[in-house]
C-alpha cells in the first residue's frame, strides 16, 4: 500500500520548488518508513535543485532530518517501529574495501531504499542523498537510520543528519584536533560555525573564526571562537599567524570551498599542520600551489567527507552531549518554518541571514 503525502519538489533545473503529492511505498527487505518530524535546510538541496549534483530529476528534496520510524521490511533488525532516528546518507555497506579494512567511515558502497517514491502520476523521483525528507513520510534503507534518545527535539537532533555533522566532524574526526592546538576556520555558516564548536569540543585552546559577515563572526563567538578575523579588510594569513605567536595554526578547516579559501588555509598552517577542507569546490574550480611550499611545509592536506562520521558510532554520543548541555544545536536553528516555505529558505540563505532554517512537519 503506497502512503500519500505531502512532499517538496525541484521538477526542473532552477525553477522554483513546489509543493507535491508523494506516494511512498510500504517498506520492502532492509527499509524502513519514516514519520518526518523537522528537516534543516541545506545548501545541498539547493544544489540539487539547481543541477550542481546530477540531472535525475525531480527530486525529491530534503536529508538533514530526524523523526519516527513507523514500520520496517523484512530482515531489519537496526531499528523497530516507535524508534527515534536521526536519518544520515552512510549506511555503510559492511562489504566493501575501506569497510572489510575497519574504515567504515569512507564507505564506497553506502545502501539506499531499492523501491522508489513517486509523484501521484507514477513518475520516479530522486531523493537527495538517498533520503527525501521535506515530505511527512519517506523511505530509506534501514542503515540510514540512527536511534538516539528521544529527548532531543527533532529540530535540534536532524542537523546532525548533515551540516552540522560535516563541521563537527571536520575538526573532530577529520583535523583530528587536541587539547591546547589552534585551530582557524575559514567560513563561517552552519558548517564553519560547527567545526569551532567541534573544535571547542576537542579542547582547542585558540579558535579563530574567519568571514565577511560581521553576523557570522558573532555567530562563531557564541560557540566558541577564541578570535575574529573579518575578511573584508584584514589580511588572512597575517591575521591568523597574528594570534598564534607567528607560527600559524595547527589545524585550519576551509568551510567555503574555493581557490582563494583553500590558498588562505594552505600558508596559515603551522609547519607540520593540517588543512581540511570541508567546503564543497564548485567542479570547475582548480588551483596552483607552489609544489616546494606543499613540501617544506609538511603536514596533511586532508578532504573531509560527512565530517568522516560514522552516524552509529557519534550520533548517539553528540546527542548525549547536546542533552548535557555541552554542545549547543538549538545555536544553529535560526527559524523554525513550514513544508511551504523551503523556497523562501533559499532566499535566506543564499544572503547568509541564517544558520539553518528546519522545516517543522
Amino acid at each position: 500500500m503506497a502512503h500519500q503525502v505531502t512532499g517538496v519538489v525541484a521538477l526542473s533545473k532552477g525553477a522554483p520548488v513546489s509543493l507535491e503529492t508523494i506516494l511512498v511505498p510500504d517498506p520492502g527487505p532492509g527499509e524502513a518508513l519514516v514519520k518526518v518530524a523537522a528537516c534543516g535546510v541545506c545548501h545541498t538541496d539547493l544544489h540539487y535543485r539547481e543541477g550542481g549534483i546530477n540531472d535525475d530529476f525531480p527530486f525529491l528534496l530534503g536529508h538533514e532530518a530526524a523523526g519516527t520510524v513507523e514500520a520496517v521490511g523484512e530482515g531489519v533488525t537496526e531499528v523497530a517501529p516507535g524508534d527515534y532516528v536521526i536519518l544520515n546518507w552512510r549506511a555503510v555497506c559492511g562489504q566493501c574495501r575501506s569497510c572489510k579494512r575497519g574504515r567504515p567511515q569512507y564507505c564506497f558502497a553506502t545502501h539506499n531504499a531499492k523501491q522508489k517514491m513517486t509523484l501521484a502520476d507514477g513518475t520516479a523521483l530522486s531523493p537527495a542523498l538517498g533520503i527525501g525528507a521535506f515530505a511527512e513520510k519517506t523511505l530509506v534503507a534501514a542503515g540510514q537510520c540512527t536511534k538516539i534518545d528521544p529527548a532531543a527535539p527533532a529540530t535540534a537532533a536532524g542537523l546532525l543528519g548533515c551540516g552540522v555533522m560535516a563541521g563537527l566532524g571536520a575538526a573532530m574526526n577529520t583535523g583530528n584536533v587536541g587539547r591546547g592546538d589552534s585551530v582557524a576556520v575559514i567560513g563561517c555558516g552552519g558548517v564553519g560555525n560547527a567545526a569551532i564548536a567541534g573544535a571547542r569540543l576537542a579542547g582547542a585552546r585558540t579558535i579563530i573564526a574567519v568571514d565577511l559577515d560581521p553576523r557570522k563572526l558573532e555567530w562563531a563567538t557564541g560557540l566558541g571562537a577564541t578570535h575574529t578575523v573579518n575578511a573584508k579588510d584584514t589580511d588572512v594569513v597575517e591575521a591568523i599567524r597574528a594570534a598564534t605567536e607567528g607560527n600559524g595554526a595547527d589545524v585550519v578547516i576551509d568551510a567555503v570551498g574555493h581557490p582563494e579559501t583553500y590558498k588562505q588555509a594552505f600558508f596559515a598552517r603551522d609547519l607540520a599542520g593540517t588543512v581540511v577542507l570541508v567546503g564543497v569546490p564548485n567542479p570547475t574550480m582548480t588551483i596552483e600551489l607552489p609544489l616546494i611550499e606543499v613540501f617544506g611545509r609538511g603536514g596533511a592536506l586532508k578532504s573531509s567527507w560527512y565530517g568522516d562520521c560514522l552516524p552509529s558510532r557519534d550520533f548517539p554520543m553528540l546527542i548525549d552531549l547536546y542533552l548535557q548541555g555541552r554542545l549547543d544545536l538549538d545555536a544553529f536553528v535560526s527559524e523554525t518554518i513550514g513544508i511551504g516555505d523551503v523556497e523562501k529558505a533559499f532566499e535566506r540563505m543564499h544572503h547568509g541571514d541564517v544558520l539553518r532554517s528546519v522545516v517543522v512537519l
